[in-house]
């Protein structure tokens, strides 16, 4: 089995492929419009397979993953050129939801 990579790896390894390009990463305006697209491709997606409007013949064959991964993508290169460490701010929201939010839901019964 291979070893996992870490956030910090994710990020790094998408930095390193952005930065062979002389354009680099897009404005953050433009990552916005990007981000918008790529959820509404997976949006799409979604009501393919659970919602109520099935795919036409003619349509290309995506996946759910598919979506979710270059959502993520975005997410990451949008990190990035803001200069956002991804696993610093995913800790600081599981403590918001662990302490502000910790009762917010109902919990299920052991």
């Amino acid at each position: 089995m291979t070893e996992r990579k870490t956030l910090q790896d994710i990020q790094d390894e998408v930095d390193k492929y952005i930065s062979q390009f002389k354009e680099g990463y897009f404005s953050p305006l433009a990552m916005m419009a990007r981000m918008t697209e790529e959820v509404g491709e997976l949006a799409r997606e979604i009501n393919h397979y659970y919602g109520e409007k099935p795919k036409k013949a003619e349509e290309e064959q995506k996946t759910v993953e598919d979506e979710l991964g270059d959502v993520f993508f975005i997410v990451l290169c949008f990190a990035n050129s803001l200069g956002i460490d991804l696993q610093e701010a995913f800790d600081r929201i599981m403590h918001k939801f662990t302490t502000r939010d910790k009762d917010r839901w109902t919990r299920i019964e052991e």
